[in-house]
């Protein structure tokens, strides 16, 4: 006998992994009801709008809610299937896990379980989070049975398919990736890869279980790491010996089995800058290499902040009736990565934060994809590129598409992005 459809799916976190996952069911004329703690997020969606920058999305949510297969709301309800997509930050400034969002999450689905559902964990996790989240729902709804107790004749499924897209890319590669299926027994997988195929054209793959889906997607984010950490030592090596990093890899690149990454600011984002760390308070004394790849990106922003000092005492040395206050730097870029909005973990941020708290001059920040400068750059100032041109120093720190065409005649450039 056929398994059922689903007809109710609940999105718990409308973020830039949320939102887009419950958009696309959506699309497929499902009911989806999403949920947030976030109010204005709630309303804004609720007007067939988005609150987050990402291609196609707001064409999407505007005529899922007009249709009515699509709202949102703050308090979860009963559903058949409940993705969770919610942060999975650090504890304080260390590079523990927290895992306070998923447990909140669970907490807040338990009392509106039912016999037959099945709970999905799509939140970047380190290994061991599914588990942990199936034994916080068993021991709210004790009237359940849930895998870890009761195997396949349990009551509730779990799994955990962690989402695997590039920003700037959600609503194509949603569909044309292949997912990772990690059950906690072999009908919960089989759940999750029907409930998955009713929009992903790619393969649904089912791993041995929710632990190795979990290292699958960090150990994807941690190969990308180790790879950006070569590159951007090399641009530290060429710099002192006062080589084209550019040119270098270029060439490099010409043997038919290299591909080196670009270098930049250094890694951001929810995923890349985060993930290798989950690996790392897994195994500290195994995680050598994963451990001092994240070291080399994460010190990367303080050599950008120097190469900038260096760049105003340059500029200070040539115009010797200036001081500091008289210098303005123009900051490109705050985003984690071009053409998006996300300033999640971004280095460009963390740099124009500094920065800013250092300088005593003007600073002005163009960063076409957002309205308005986040609250830790008070003394900053948002601006165009024309009006920016006027500053004395130009730090360029993410390749957004509007910056191909800079003027390289504006002035002192430091660009550690790419060439333009």
């Amino acid at each position: 006998m056929a398994e059922p459809t689903f007809k109710k799916i609940s999105v718990i976190g409308l973020g830039y992994i949320g939102l887009p996952t419950a958009a696309m069911f959506a699309s497929r004329k499902i009911e989806v009801v999403g949920v947030d703690v976030n109010q204005h997020a709630v309303d804004t969606i609720n007007r067939g709008e988005v609150h987050i920058v990402e291609p196609d999305l707001d064409l999407v949510v505007r005529a899922v809610v007009n249709e009515g297969y699509l709202r949102a709301t703050t308090v979860p309800e009963p559903a058949e299937a409940f993705l969770i997509a919610v942060p999975t930050p650090f504890k304080g400034d260390h590079h523990e896990p927290d895992l306070k969002y998923i447990e909140a999450a669970a907490l807040a689905v338990a009392p509106v379980l039912k016999k037959g559902d099945l709970i999905i964990l799509e939140s970047t996790s380190p290994v061991g989070a599914t588990e942990a989240m199936a034994r916080w729902m068993a021991e709210a709804r004790p009237d359940l049975s849930f895998p870890q107790a009761a195997g396949e004749a349990a009551d509730i499924r779990v799994a955990h398919c962690p989402e695997r897209v590039l920003p700037g890319k959600v609503m194509q590669e949603l569909i044309t990736n292949d997912r990772v299926i990690g059950g906690m027994t072999e009908k919960c997988s089989e759940a999750a890869a029907r409930l998955y195929r009713n929009f992903v054209t790619g393969e649904c793959v089912v791993a041995s279980g929710p632990r190795v889906a979990e290292m699958a997607k960090l150990t994807e984010n941690s190969f990308r790491d180790v790879n950006i950490a070569f590159a951007n030592e090399l641009s530290i090596i060429c710099d002192k010996l006062d080589m084209d990093v550019w040119e270098l890899i270029s060439l490099a690149n010409r043997h038919p089995r290299v591909n080196i990454l670009q270098p930049g600011p250094g890694v951001g984002g929810h995923c890349i800058a985060v993930d290798p760390w989950f690996i790392v308070s897994s195994a500290p004394e195994e995680a050598q290499l994963i451990r001092t790849a994240r070291e080399v990106n994460d010190a990367k922003p303080q050599w950008v902040i120097n190469k900038v000092h260096a760049a105003i005492g340059a500029h200070l040395s040539a115009s010797p009736d200036k001081t500091a206050k008289d210098v303005t730097l123009a900051i490109y870029g705050l985003a984690f990565k071009p053409d998006i909005d996300d300033l999640r973990e971004s280095p460009a941020l963390a740099i124009a934060e500094d920065l800013v708290g250092r300088h005593v001059g003007a600073v002005w920040v163009v960063e076409p994809n957002i309205r308005e400068l986040p609250s830790a750059l008070p003394e900053a100032r948002l601006m165009d590129m024309g009006t920016a041109e006027k500053a004395d120093i130009h730090v360029l720190l993410v390749q957004h598409r509007e910056f191909s065409e800079i003027n390289q005649d504006i002035g002192a450039i430091v660009n550690v992005c790419s060439p333009t």
